[in-house]
Formats: C-alpha cells, sequence, structure tokens
C-alpha cells in the first residue's frame, strides 16, 4: 500500500478523505454494530467513541451527562439525542473520550460502593447443591411441557406432581439461576475495581467493558466437557465414562447399568474412593492426571480453547464480539468447579494478576479467526483465556 501511494498520492489521499468521511457517519458505525460486524471497533478511536456514547443513551443517563459538560440538544428523541450528541462529542474526539471515561468511573465507583461484597460471598455459601431443575439445556419451561403438560392426561395426576416433582424442578432451577446471577455481579466488581477496566455505565450488547478502549465481553464458563472429550480422543483416550466403566469391571465394582451417564460416573468414582486401595485409587489418579494433561496444554495454547468457544456456542446466541473467557477448573472434581464463583479469595488475586499482565500484551497477539457452522464467513475477534485453577 505504502508503495502505492508513493506513485498515486492523489488516489491515496481521495481513499483516506473517503474512509474519514465513513468513519465520522453515525449510520457507518450503527450498520457495523447492528450487523456484528464488531472487529473495526478494535482500534478505531471514532467507532469507540460511538460504543461509548451508546452506553449513555438512557433518558436520566444522557440528561446528566450533557449537563454537566454543558451540552446543548435540540432533539427530545433518545435516537435523534444519540445520532447528536455523537456529532457534537466528534467535535474533539481526544476531549470527548476523556469526558466519557471520567463520567463512567464516577458512576461505576457510585454502584460498586454500593455492593457488599463480603455480605454477598457468604450468601452465595448457604448454596450447597448445584443442580438444575429440568434438562433441555436447562430450559425448565421446555422441561415441564414436555415431562408435564403433554404427558399426562389426568388432572389429579398432575396435581400429584407437585409436592414431590414439579416444586423440586422449579426450585432447583431458580437457586441455581440466583446464584449464576449473583456470582456474575461478584466477579464483574472484580473487573470493574481494577484501574485499567472501563466499564460500560448503561448495557451496549456484547460489552461489558473497555481495557486500552478496546471493548470486551466477559464469559464466566467451565473447562468444556466437550473440548475435554475431543482432546482424550485425539491423544487416543477412551471417553472418561467407558475408561471408568471398564475399570470398575475389571475391579468388581457394580453399578446401576441402567442410570444416566452423569449418575454412573458419581456412582463408580465414590465407590472407587470407598474401595481404597491401590488399585482403586490409582484409577482416579490415572484419570486426573490424563484429563490435568490437557488442562495444562490449554493454558499453554489458550488461542486454541478460546478458538474452540467461540466455533462451538450456541446458535441462539451466537456472538463473534471480543471476549475474555474466565475459565472455572476444579481439580479434584470438575463438577465441583461450579463453587469456585464464590471463591473471592482465588478470583480476585487470579483475575488481578492476568489483569496486570494483559495491559503489556500485544493486540496482535490476542487476534483469532474462526468459522462457525452455517456461516459462510470468516470471523476475527481479540480474545484471552483467565484460567481459575483449584
Amino acid at each position: 500500500m505504502d508503495q502505492y501511494c508513493a506513485k498515486n498520492r492523489f488516489y491515496c489521499r481521495l481513499i483516506i478523505l473517503m474512509e474519514n468521511v465513513m468513519n465520522n457517519d453515525f449510520s457507518f458505525w450503527k450498520k457495523k454494530h447492528d450487523g456484528e460486524d464488531l472487529s473495526i471497533f478494535n482500534e478505531n478511536l471514532i467507532g469507540q467513541l460511538w460504543l461509548k456514547t451508546k452506553s449513555i443513551v438512557r433518558k436520566e443517563l444522557i440528561a446528566e451527562f450533557t449537563s454537566q459538560n454543558s451540552i446543548k440538544l435540540s432533539s427530545s428523541n433518545l435516537t435523534a439525542q444519540f445520532e447528536e450528541l455523537f456529532s457534537v462529542l466528534l467535535v474533539n474526539i481526544d476531549n470527548s473520550h476523556l469526558l466519557l471515561d471520567n463520567y463512567f468511573k464516577t458512576k461505576n465507583n457510585s454502584v460498586l460502593n454500593k455492593l457488599d461484597s463480603t455480605q454477598l460471598v457468604s450468601e452465595l455459601y448457604k448454596l450447597k447443591v448445584f443442580e438444575w431443575g429440568g434438562d433441555y439445556q436447562n430450559s425448565l419451561d421446555k422441561y415441564l411441557v414436555s415431562h408435564y403438560v403433554k404427558a399426562i392426561t389426568s388432572y389429579d395426576t398432575l396435581m400429584s406432581k407437585f409436592e414431590y416433582e414439579i416444586n423440586r424442578a422449579v426450585q432447583g432451577y431458580v437457586l441455581n439461576s440466583w446464584y449464576n446471577h449473583w456470582s456474575s455481579i461478584l466477579i464483574e466488581h472484580i473487573f470493574k475495581s481494577h484501574p485499567s477496566v472501563l466499564p460500560t455505565v448503561g448495557q451496549i450488547k456484547s460489552v461489558d467493558f473497555f481495557i486500552n478502549n478496546i471493548p470486551f465481553d466477559l464469559k464466566v464458563t467451565y473447562f468444556p466437557s466437550e473440548y475435554l472429550k475431543l482432546k482424550r480422543k485425539e491423544k487416543g483416550l477412551p471417553v472418561e465414562l467407558t475408561y471408568l466403566k471398564s475399570k470398575a469391571r475389571e475391579l468388581s465394582i457394580d453399578f446401576d447399568k441402567n442410570g444416566s451417564p452423569s449418575d454412573i460416573y458419581y456412582e463408580i468414582t465414590e465407590k472407587l474412593k470407598d474401595k481404597g486401595g491401590s488399585s482403586s485409587l490409582n484409577v482416579l489418579s490415572e484419570l486426573k492426571n490424563q484429563n490435568m494433561l490437557i488442562v495444562k496444554e490449554a493454558q499453554n495454547d489458550s488461542k486454541n480453547l478460546s478458538r474452540w468457544l467461540y466455533e462451538n456456542q450456541g446458535e441462539m446466541r451466537f456472538g463473534s464480539e471480543n471476549r475474555l473467557f474466565l475459565v472455572l477448573i476444579d481439580t479434584e472434581d470438575f463438577s465441583s468447579s461450579w463453587k469456585l464463583k464464590r471463591n473471592i479469595e482465588l478470583l480476585k488475586p487470579t483475575i488481578n494478576i492476568f489483569l496486570e499482565n494483559f495491559m503489556h500484551k500485544p493486540i496482535s497477539d490476542l487476534k483469532i479467526y474462526f468459522n462457525y457452522h452455517k456461516r459462510p464467513q470468516t470471523y476475527n475477534s481479540i480474545t484471552d483465556v483467565i484460567f481459575v485453577v483449584k
């Protein structure tokens, strides 16, 4: 491009002029955002200004911000105010970023000061069992319709199900949803308390906060069982349950062959522990060592895991936005990783150390390219993985 411009200065100036016109155009950025063409926002101050402005497009927020900064808007409609305010802020881009950043920080400090994280952690520790009420990927309504609404014709039989089945399913769903919501608030609180993080004020689709003006969406998850299964297969290792069943037969350990996979897994592992002895304990030790090797490989090459997470996300929640994945791993029992969501003593230092180091990482090292089934294009995103390991 540089060699071309040296010979064709007129055309290069024309291209730069056209790019500047597009970058200053409100509809250009709206189209990019609505169309999930988000990579263009990563290194463009005007695009980042558009995102920050969008964060305060709420009646009370936009009124407060404009009042504090002596900005007069002629529009009364919120959509029109968004476009008008963006045009005003474009006059001095650097200063406008400072104004918005200061406003965001002030609002965020107010929110952070209201959260009693110590009490919240205590409340979260009251949940002793993490069991979803239902199946269908935790969709309670589909579970209830399938198992009760469409399966039972008798009114009396349906009523009898409430005491022991339906109420328990609903309770499990509500408790787990409550735990996930407030543990997410707790984790976000840690991120938003760090000086390198600039949280949004109002909600923006696909953006939880900015780091160095780059927008990120935070995803809290566990080490994916399907990813583990894939890596075991690549290494020529059997499926975990197949391995455990085989070893149970060798050691004459009976188990309910008609149980669900999760129940069989639990029964065999518990019986191996109860049986004791080197043969039984070696089975569990070998399985753990195999899985931990895969975890360590993921830690050493997190791009491989993050690409898999992008490519295997649910279709209804597909997104190509920049993501920070917080992966929780209890090495003693992967199924207990949910407890780490409230382990503030482990979460806080791990996240803070990551953020300190993240500031010095070249953005080019964090870029990945991925494809998604049924979609022809190749996406590119900036991403990284934070491993919280117990």
